[in-house]
C-alpha cells in the first residue's frame, strides 16, 4: 500500500500543473491560450477564439457564469453527473461590448471582462469591485503518461481572503494557504492533515472584500486546489484531465452562493422522518438474538431510537442481497417485530460482488456484462470482505437499472433503508481500482481516471433509485460514504471512518459544517468515533453535538468495544437519553429546517461566517454554528471543560438553558457543566417542540409546544407539517405555517397564517414566552382573552391551533 502510495505521488501534477517527470529531471511546458482573436455571440451564449484555445461562455443566470475551454477547437460533449438534469436556466439576458483592449459580457449584476492580450479574465461586480480576476489565467501541460492534458486555472489571491467548502475536508474551516486533493480515498483512521479522504466536492466559496462567491469545477478527474499555499497571491485549481469547464456564481451573500450550487446540482428530497431520528449502529449486531436484545434494551431504558444498522455480517458469505440464515433465520419477521416496536431496519451493500458461480448476482451480473473491466476487456477482479470480486459499472445506466431491480427481495422483506460503504471504490490490494479500469461513462467510455471520484456517487443512485422502485408511496433513505457533486439528490453521507478521540470530535464539527456549506446538508459523523472506545466524558459530548447534526447515528469497530448507550456509567446514561430526547422534541424544527433545504438550498448547518460574513470576527471561527436559522450551538470539545468561550454574532440571544439575554457581536465565556452545551436562541424566534418520544411517530401529541422568544423588531419563523413519511405532499398534502412577532417597543402581537390542505393531528399549542419584558395585563387571542400564568419568568398559555392573532396588552 505505501508503495503504491508513493509511485502516485511521482504521477500527480506539482502546484499549478507542473508536471515534473522527475525520472528526467525535465519540467513539462506550459501552454496559454494567446491572444484573443474574434468571437461569436449566441442567444445565452458566446464563443470567444484565441490563438490556441476557444473560451464559451454561457449566462446560466444572472448571477451565475459557465467557463468552458477547448485547446483543439473542438468541445467535449457538454456532460455532467454533477449538474440537475432538471435545472433549467433563469435569465440569460446580457450585453456585448468590444473594446480596444478588452471585451465584456454584462448581466445586470456582473461584468465580466475578457482581455485580448492575453486571454485573461475579470469579474466585477455591477459597482465596479472585483470579485475574481485570473492572474495567470488558464492553461494546460501535456499528460505524457495518460495523454490529454492537465488543465489548470489561476487566480489572483491574498492570504486576506477567505475560502471555504470543498467537501468533508478536514484541517481548518478557512481553507486560505492549503492545497487540497479530490480523489475518493478510503482513509480508515484518518487525521486532521490527511488528505484526500472520502468525498469529492470540487466547490468552493471565497470571500473578497466582503463579497461572497462560488467556484464548482465540473470536472470527473481527479482535482487539486492551491488556496496560496505555494505562492500566497495565487489560487490554482486543476484536474488530470478533461476540459476545463467550471461555474462562476455571485452572491454577495455566501449563503446564496450556496442555495444557487445546490439548485444547480439539485435539491435533496425530503426524508421519511424516522431518518431524522436517532440510528444506532456497529460492526455488527447479529445473530438475531442480538437485534432483539438490542431494542429491547432501548425500550426498557427509556432512550429514544427510530433505526437500527445491520452491517455486512448479516449477509451469507458478504454475498450482497443475502442474509445468513443460520444468523437470520427470518429476517422478513424480525424486521416486522422491530417495526411493531418502532425500528426501522437499515442493511449496508458493498459494490464488491462475490467471485462465485452459484450465486444468482455475479451469475446475472458476469452474464449481462455489467462488471468493470480491464483495458484488454478482462473483467476487474479486486479483494474485499467476500474475498475476491467483480464490480458493477455504475456509470452504465443498464448496469444501474439491474442493481436497483435487485432490492427488490430486501424491500419486500421490510428493510427501511440502504447504507453504502466502500464504494470509493475500495479494494484490499492497492487501495482502489488501477487506472486503465474502464467505464461507460453514460455513453462516453472512459477510464477510472475519469470515472473514479463518481463512482460512489452513481451507485448511491442506483441504490436509491431501486428504493424508489420498489418503496410505492413510502420515502426513500440511503446513506453513502463517498460522493460526488450532486449526491444531495440521491443520498445522506457520513464522515467515515473516525477515531475515538477529542481531536475527532472537533473535526467532524468541522466536516458536518464544510459539508453542509457544499450542497450536503444530511450529513453526520460516528458518534463516538468508530475506531477506538471513548471514555463516557466523550461519548457524551459527541451525543451533544450530533444532536444538532441532521445524520445523527452512534457506530462502532465492534472489536474496539460497544458504544450503546447504556454501555457508560449512569451519570453519562442520564445527559445522552437527554440529549437524544431533546432530539426527538426539537422534530419539529429540525423537520421544518429540512423542508427549508429540500425546497430552497438552505443549509441546515451554518458556519457563522457563513451566516455572517460581514462581521469580521465570524471569519476565522471554527466550532460555533447555526442549527436551521435560529438555533446557535457551541459544542464542548475540550476533556474536563466545564465552560468554554464562544462569540454571538450581532443581534440578540438568548440562552436556551436559562433565559439570559445576551447582546451579540462579542466573546463570552459560558457555563458547560457536562449536563449542558452552550445553545442559544436568535430574538424574535418561535421555536415548536413536540413531547418527548421513544421514536417520531409513537403517538400523536394532543398539543406542540411553541417557544416565542420576544423580538424588537418584525420578525417571521416557519412551521412546515406533512405525514413524514409518504410523498403525499408532492400532492399537495402539506401546511406552511407562518408565525409573525410584531412590536413597536410597547405592544406586542404574534399572528400566524396558514397555506396548504395537511391537518397535523394535534389541536392546541402551549405557548412559553421567553425573554417577554413584564407581565402583560391581558392577552387576547383572536379578540378574546385567553388565562396565562407566570412560571420561573416565563409567560404561559393555551390557544387552538387555529389562532391567528395574539396581542398583549401592557
Amino acid at each position: 500500500m505505501e508503495e503504491q502510495k508513493k509511485e502516485t505521488i511521482q504521477e500527480e501534477p506539482n502546484f499549478e500543473g507542473n508536471y515534473i517527470e522527475k525520472f528526467k529531471g525535465v519540467e513539462e511546458q506550459e501552454f496559454y491560450p494567446g491572444e484573443l482573436i474574434s468571437w461569436k455571440l449566441k442567444k445565452q451564449s458566446l464563443k470567444i477564439y484565441a490563438q490556441h484555445s476557444v473560451l464559451q461562455l454561457s449566462i446560466i443566470d444572472q448571477s451565475i457564469l459557465k467557463f468552458r475551454y477547448s485547446n483543439d477547437g473542438y468541445f467535449e460533449d457538454d456532460f455532467s453527473y454533477a449538474i440537475d438534469p432538471e435545472y433549467s436556466y433563469g435569465d440569460a439576458r446580457y450585453k456585448f461590448k468590444d473594446q480596444k483592449d478588452y471585451i465584456l459580457v454584462r448581466t445586470s449584476v456582473l461584468k465580466c471582462y475578457i482581455y485580448k492580450k492575453n486571454f485573461t479574465i475579470k469579474i466585477c461586480n455591477d459597482q465596479d469591485q472585483v470579485i475574481m480576476e485570473d492572474e495567470k489565467g488558464y492553461h494546460w501541460k501535456e499528460e505524457k503518461k495518460y495523454g490529454g492534458d492537465v488543465v489548470i486555472t489561476t487566480l489572483k489571491s491574498s492570504p486576506d481572503y477567505k475560502y471555504y467548502s470543498l467537501g468533508d475536508k478536514t484541517g481548518k474551516l478557512n481553507l486560505n494557504g492549503t492545497r487540497r486533493e479530490l480523489w475518493g480515498t478510503d482513509c480508515y483512521g484518518y487525521g486532521n492533515e490527511t488528505d484526500p479522504v472520502y468525498k469529492n466536492i470540487p466547490f468552493f466559496t471565497g470571500l473578497k472584500d466582503g463579497l461572497g462567491y462560488g467556484i464548482f469545477l465540473d470536472s470527473s478527474f481527479r482535482t487539486f486546489f492551491d488556496f496560496g499555499k505555494e505562492r500566497k497571491e495565487a489560487l490554482s485549481f486543476w484536474a488530470q484531465g478533461g476540459e476545463m469547464r467550471y461555474y462562476f456564481i455571485y452572491g454577495p451573500n455566501l449563503v446564496d452562493v450556496v442555495k444557487d450550487y445546490t439548485e444547480l446540482t439539485g435539491f435533496s428530497p425530503m426524508p421519511p422522518k424516522w431518518a431524522l431520528g436517532y440510528h444506532q449502529s456497529k460492526w455488527s449486531y447479529y445473530p438475531e438474538s442480538t437485534v432483539r436484545e438490542l431494542a429491547d434494551n432501548f425500550r426498557s431504558k427509556k432512550i429514544p431510537c427510530d433505526v437500527i444498522h445491520l452491517d455486512i455480517d448479516y449477509m451469507d458469505g458478504y454475498r450482497c442481497f443475502t442474509w445468513d440464515e443460520k444468523r437470520f433465520p427470518n429476517p422478513k419477521k424480525m424486521i416486522s417485530d422491530l417495526k411493531k416496536d418502532g425500528f426501522k431496519t437499515i442493511v449496508i451493500i458493498d459494490p464488491g460482488i462475490k467471485i462465485d458461480q452459484y450465486y444468482p448476482v455475479y451469475q446475472q451480473g458476469v452474464h449481462h456484462n455489467y462488471f468493470c473491466t480491464r483495458m484488454d476487456g478482462a473483467r476487474f477482479k479486486g479483494s474485499v470482505w467476500p474475498g475476491p470480486c467483480h464490480f458493477p459499472d455504475f456509470t452504465n445506466p443498464e448496469a444501474r437499472n439491474w442493481w436497483s431491480g435487485l432490492f427488490s427481495g430486501l424491500v419486500s422483506d421490510g428493510v427501511a433503508g440502504v447504507w453504502n460503504d466502500m464504494n470509493e471504490p475500495a479494494v484490499f490490494e492497492e487501495g482502489s481500482f488501477p487506472r486503465d479500469v474502464r467505464h461507460h461513462y453514460e455513453g462516453h467510455p472512459c477510464s477510472h481516471r475519469k470515472a473514479h471520484n463518481v463512482y460512489g456517487m452513481q451507485m448511491a443512485r442506483a441504490t436509491y433509485e431501486g428504493l424508489e422502485r420498489f418503496n410505492g408511496n413510502e420515502r426513500s433513505f440511503t446513506i453513502s460514504r463517498s460522493a460526488f457533486a450532486g449526491i444531495q439528490r440521491f443520498s445522506s453521507v457520513w464522515t467515515g471512518d473516525n477515531m475515538a478521540t477529542w481531536e475527532h470530535l472537533k473535526i467532524a464539527n468541522i466536516q458536518c459544517q464544510r459539508l453542509a456549506a457544499s450542497g450536503i446538508s444530511f450529513a453526520g459523523s460516528d458518534v463516538g468515533g468508530f475506531i477506538g472506545s471513548p471514555d463516557g466524558e466523550l461519548y457524551t459530548r459527541w451525543i451533544q453535538l450530533a444532536t444538532f447534526h441532521p445524520f445523527f447515528r452512534t457506530h462502532s469497530s465492534g472489536d474496539h468495544g460497544d458504544k450503546e448507550p447504556w454501555q457508560f456509567d449512569d451519570k453519562y446514561l442520564s445527559i445522552v437519553r437527554r440529549f437524544i430526547e431533546l432530539r426527538y422534541e426539537l422534530m419539529p424544527y429540525l423537520y421544518t429546517t429540512y423542508w427549508q433545504y429540500a425546497e430552497f438550498g438552505n443549509p441546515m448547518l451554518k458556519s457563522i461566517s457563513l451566516a455572517y460574513q460581514n462581521d469580521t470576527e465570524t471569519l476565522n471561527r471554527e466550532e460555533e454554528f447555526l442549527f436551521g436559522d435560529h438555533i446557535l450551538v457551541c459544542p464542548v470539545s475540550e476533556e474536563g471543560a466545564t465552560s468554554r468561550n464562544m462569540y454571538l454574532p450581532e443581534g440578540k440571544w438568548v440562552n436556551f438553558w436559562t433565559d439570559e439575554v445576551v447582546i451579540g457581536k462579542t466573546e463570552i465565556t459560558v457555563n458547560a457543566p457536562l449536563d449542558q452545551l452552550p445553545l442559544f436562541v436568535k430574538s424574535g424566534s418561535v421555536i415548536t417542540m413536540q413531547p418527548k418520544m421513544q421514536y417520531v411517530d409513537e403517538f400523536e401529541p394532543e398539543a406542540l409546544t411553541l417557544h416565542v422568544y420576544a423580538a424588537e423588531a418584525t420578525t417571521t419563523t416557519l412551521l412546515y407539517e406533512d405525514d413524514g413519511h409518504s410523498k403525499d405532499f408532492e400532492r399537495g398534502l402539506s401546511t406552511i405555517r407562518k408565525f409573525i412577532q410584531k412590536t413597536d417597543g410597547v405592544n406586542f402581537s404574534i399572528s400566524q397564517t396558514m397555506e396548504g390542505d395537511y391537518q397535523a393531528p394535534y389541536q392546541s399549542f402551549d405557548i412559553v414566552l421567553h425573554a417577554y419584558k413584564g407581565v402583560p395585563k391581558s392577552i387576547l387571542v383572536d379578540e378574546q382573552p385567553v388565562h396565562f400564568e407566570q412560571q420561573n419568568n416565563n409567560i404561559k398559555f393555551t390557544v387552538s391551533k387555529q389562532f391567528t392573532m395574539i396581542k398583549f396588552e401592557t
